[in-house]
């Protein structure tokens, strides 16, 4: 029988060495293929370092949590005994760019009164966590997360968006939203927090990408510049104290005030995983498993998760032309959108923000425009279903009336935005989200948000998160390089997990053509560019931006990007640099999918397709067209027989693209 899995669990503590005279005890904890390496000292305080095959990645680094009765874990640490143990296994994956996703790690626990601290290597990172044992309520004044460097290196930083005049208590409060600064640590502004995932460059080309997983009950992490010379360390949002209602159409809960203490628990609990993740090149980035594996496995039945692709009417503005009613939010004009994804095989339409009364946050007043009952059963007599916006207040003030109510209507999920905030009354209301949309078997895209940390295994149904810059940026920024944007993510943002970004323009721009429209909105770069971002991205419920009649009148790009998975057998990143260009391999059957992006560099190519294996290949191809550079709307679509061998040259534009669909002949 084929084993699925090896536990193997150690009942003997770690070698203890004396270092001090104080009895510091230090662990050493190797990735199983012994390249990464956490050097861990639990002394009068406890810090590690993480090296790579003897380069000092992350220098030593001090953690602990303080608790609000004076007592600390990780200060003044009594340890009381530790275990190792080696885990491989196999795990099966629901909704993700793999089936199969191999976690195999060294893990040791060391044991305090109270408390435990878990350490996990894996070939491509280390993590660890602290664990509450106490049975009684306690609450944490706060957290030392440290992040120490060996130089003063550059970064790729995410600065919460909020202006610079902006305390940094009032940056909690953000979208998490914000392109990315490439700096070095001394440079760092100080006035802003910045969000992770974080990468910092070090020796030898390597990365180190900060992260944290498993975020359930407690504020998310900021970093920021600690008073040590190439140091961050964590900063997490304190506790609420006042409330209020208002924000964006009296949709969001406002801070008013806050607590001096980060959170409170009633006993024993798993605090989230921070995470360090190391890469050799750039692209082991762009196809990381970290967050995934560390995060907390799904129960129950999820067979009826349904993802895939959604016609959008917000981005386009409900703009629809050749038609002979008036569009906006009203029957007439989703009928149409159910029309269109019917035609082209589009699972899901949305009905954004509007179909609900404004500034009222109660999803059971609809506008008189719209009959929502007729509206299921027309998109069902179409093969389509139905997505509903929700702000955030409208959904939390009466969560399961909600969506007992539209799920019983036919309604088969909610995109729920404008929380804004990561502080952990917010982190709770997403897992009070994914929980009672399970319950009625509803599917949640969290927009609005911050990025995910695993709660999309934990549960399958939260198929999507924003917590991205996304195309909808371009409907009214003047000064943003969307296009450096979209090749950083896939090594950064989509570390954490899937992006509701938004893709799908038929209205592309280059650089010196590019303007904000709002209302009929196009994007930066080529269109190949936007058909290779349904390969490149990984979103389980993926939005066609653009208006139907845009895509009616461009069939063949319609067509290409109707038919792209959503979730996939496998992933392979063949190739990339951040901020400068990036190629992904994805297989779904007995079909490759190919994407590739550059920034403003026009860009020459040598994809390795080796992972095809024998056989004789042909591959569906958009190119940019030969006048990309001036019209980026310019492509060419054509059939070429894949090289034997497996070595396919390719061109892209600047701001370009590049897709390929492999089949067998």
């Amino acid at each position: 029988m084929k084993k699925n899995y090896l536990i193997i669990l150690s009942v003997f503590c770690m070698t203890l060495l004396s270092v001090t005279a104080m009895a510091q005890k230090q662990f050493s904890l190797k990735a199983p293929n012994g390249k990464l390496e956490a050097t861990i000292n639990v002394g009068k305080t406890i810090d590690y370092s993480v090296s790579h095959n003897g380069d000092l990645m992350l220098d030593k680094s001090a953690i602990s949590m303080t608790l609000n009765d004076g007592s600390s874990y990780g200060k003044e640490a009594k340890l009381s005994g530790s275990s190792t143990k080696t885990v491989d296994q196999t795990i099966n994956a629901i909704i993700y760019k793999r089936k199969q996703i191999v976690d195999n790690y060294n893990e040791l626990t060391l044991k305090f009164k109270d408390y435990n601290i878990i350490f996990r290597a894996y070939n491509d990172g280390i993590a660890y966590r602290f664990v509450s044992t106490s049975k009684k309520p306690f609450i944490v004044d706060n957290e030392q997360a440290e992040f120490n460097f060996p130089a003063d290196s550059k970064a790729f930083i995410n600065y919460a968006n909020k202006p610079e005049t902006a305390t940094l208590e009032e940056q909690f409060s953000n979208s998490f939203e914000q392109p990315y600064s490439h700096l070095l640590l001394s440079e760092w502004n100080k006035k802003r927090l910045a969000i992770n995932p974080l990468v910092v460059e070090g020796v030898k080309g390597k990365k180190v990408c900060i992260a944290e997983a498993d975020l359930m009950n407690y504020p998310g992490m900021f970093l920021y510049p600690a008073d040590k010379a190439n140091s961050l360390k964590g900063v997490f949002a304190p506790y609420p104290k006042e409330v209020e209602q208002g924000g964006h159409n009296n949709l969001q809960m406002l801070v008013k005030s806050r607590e001096n203490y980060l959170a409170k628990f009633d006993g024993a609990t798993n605090f989230p995983w921070r995470v360090v993740i190391v890469s050799e090149k750039d692209a082991e980035l762009a196809d990381s498993d970290m967050i995934y594996k560390l995060a907390t496995p799904s129960q129950g039945d999820y067979s009826w998760v349904k993802p895939g692709k959604v016609a959008w009417d917000w981005w386009n503005d409900w703009n629809l032309y050749n038609v002979d009613f008036k569009t906006g939010v009203n029957n007439e004009t989703y009928k149409y959108y159910i029309d269109f994804a019917s035609k082209y095989g589009v699972e899901y339409v949305i009905l954004d923000e509007g179909w609900a009364v404004n500034k009222k946050a109660d999803l059971f007043q609809v506008v008189p425009e719209i009959n929502l009952p007729e509206l299921v059963a027309y998109a069902k007599s179409k093969n389509v279903d139905l997505i509903l916006w929700a702000g955030f207040h409208a959904f939390d003030r009466d969560m399961e009336a909600v969506c007992k109510h539209y799920s019983e209507m036919g309604i088969k999920g909610f995109k729920v935005d404008f929380m804004d905030r990561d502080d952990q009354i917010m982190v709770d209301f997403h897992r009070r989200g994914a929980e009672m949309a399970t319950k009625y078997k509803l599917l949640i895209d969290y927009h609005g948000s911050y990025k995910p940390t695993g709660l999309q295994r934990t549960y399958p149904n939260v198929i999507n998160f924003e917590g991205v810059n996304g195309l909808e940026q371009m409907k009214w920024a003047e000064d943003l390089d969307q296009v450096t944007y979209d090749v950083t993510i896939p090594f950064i943002r989509q570390v954490a997990g899937p992006m509701d970004y938004t893709q799908g323009s038929m209205r592309n721009a280059t650089k010196s053509n590019y303007r904000s429209v709002n209302n009929e909105a196009m994007s930066q770069g080529t269109r190949c560019r936007q058909l290779a971002e349904y390969v490149i991205f990984e979103s389980p419920l993926n939005m066609l931006c653009d208006s139907p009649s845009n895509y009616m009148a461009e069939p063949e790009c319609t067509e290409f990007i109707a038919a792209v998975p959503t979730i996939w057998d496998n992933t392979i990143a063949l190739n990339g640099e951040i901020a400068k260009y990036v190629a992904i391999a994805r297989q779904k059957g007995d079909t490759w999918y190919v994407g590739a992006m550059t920034n403003w560099d026009a860009r020459n190519m040598e994809l390795d397709l080796s992972f095809l294996g024998a056989g004789n290949f042909k591959g569906e191809v958009f190119k940019d067209g030969i006048n990309a550079d001036r019209v980026a709307k310019d492509y060419k679509k054509e059939i070429i027989d894949i090289p034997s061998d497996r070595k396919l040259l390719i061109t892209m534009a600047s701001g370009g693209g590049y897709v390929v669909k492999i089949t067998r002949k």
